[in-house]
């Protein structure tokens, strides 16, 4: 069997292009018979396809590897809260900016906003599973919902909710009957047929969910309320901003992407650059314009002018000219003297 790969694509929204999950790697070792793959999926996410039975379930499934890889899975988000879960072997493994290497019965939690990555660059040996739950939410501050067949109580669902969204551990040593949860996981992606163990999947999960919530309470893990304030939403937006500069952004665009409302957005813009939105932009997009000045020599003004966002090269010049007192041509000359 092939996947075929053109079903693993970014998403948008509100503007920000995020990688979902970058995939491809993963797909192409399987390809090529370096690895044994299986996974349950909806969206762009690549696998068997998931039924209406599991709504709010983007993926499970794992992968295999009893042999040295070439590949591995760079920075990327997903479209919900994904565990991480190392059976055995070792997997070099990093979340916002935390390298570690993982061994066999460690599990990540990895959130909506936090970018992370499998392999240095290359992933280790192992069996790797994964489960990623869509809550609704993108950004920190945002209240999540959980899908309808998550059965928890209320109260146990409410102490994991903020446990899990006021703190920010991402690794946990766990137990055998974590162990033994992925692994009856394994055997229920291997012999579902078209959603013939959508109850049996979702029993799993629920069970996972009451696992994980005992080990974090034995954590004795400290609370963080700023966590979750509206500030880091559009700190996130501002540090994803560096890489989608050419959007045709509005500041009314931008407070949409970042979650909040348009006067707090740029309260906090204000507060955490000291620039107004629009100021920031413009800044960040000569800063982008400067670098390829002075590494793409084979580029024209007015296309470097739209690969950074600006609407004309007359435009770009004028404000190019007024922060750095000569035109782009001439800093592309100067530099290159």
């Amino acid at each position: 069997m092939k996947i075929n790969i053109q079903k693993i694509k970014p998403y948008k929204a509100d503007g920000i292009v995020y990688q979902a999950d970058t995939c491809l790697p993963l797909i192409d070792a399987f390809n090529r018979k370096k690895i044994h793959f299986k996974a349950l999926s909806r969206h762009s996410y690549p696998g068997d396809r998931l039924d209406s039975n599991t709504l709010g379930l983007n993926s499970l499934g794992y992968w295999d590897a009893n042999e040295p890889q070439d590949w591995g899975l760079d920075w990327h988000r997903n479209e919900g809260i994904e565990f991480h879960f190392l059976e055995s072997g070792s997997m070099p493994y990093a979340q916002e900016n935390k390298e570690v290497l993982l061994t066999s019965n460690y599990l990540t939690i990895t959130r909506p906003w936090e970018v992370h990555k499998v392999g240095n660059p290359n992933i280790g040996l192992g069996k790797f599973y994964w489960v990623i739950l869509d809550l609704g939410v993108r950004r920190p501050h945002q209240d999540w919902v959980w899908p309808d067949w998550i059965t928890l109580t209320e109260a146990d669902l409410a102490e994991l909710t903020l446990i899990l969204r006021h703190n920010e551990k991402s690794i946990l040593k766990t137990d055998e009957r974590v162990r033994n949860c992925f692994k009856r996981i394994n055997s229920a992606i291997n012999t579902d047929n078209n959603g013939s163990n959508a109850s049996r999947i979702r029993l799993l999960i629920n069970y996972l969910l009451i696992l994980i919530l005992e080990l974090l309470k034995t954590e004795n893990i400290v609370l963080n309320d700023s966590l979750t304030d509206s500030s880091r939403s559009v700190q996130y937006f501002l540090k994803e901003l560096d890489k989608n500069v050419s959007e045709n952004w509005t500041i009314e665009k931008m407070a949409q992407s970042a979650g909040v409302g348009l006067t707090r957005f740029t309260h906090h813009c204000k507060q955490l650059t000291n620039l107004t939105p629009m100021r920031y932009l413009s800044v960040k997009r000569l800063q982008m314009a400067k670098k390829i000045l002075q590494e793409r020599s084979d580029l024209t003004i007015t296309e470097i002018a739209y690969m950074c966002g600006f609407t004309t090269s007359q435009y770009f010049s004028t404000v190019f000219r007024k922060q750095e007192k000569c035109s782009p041509n001439q800093y592309r000359n100067n530099f290159l003297d």
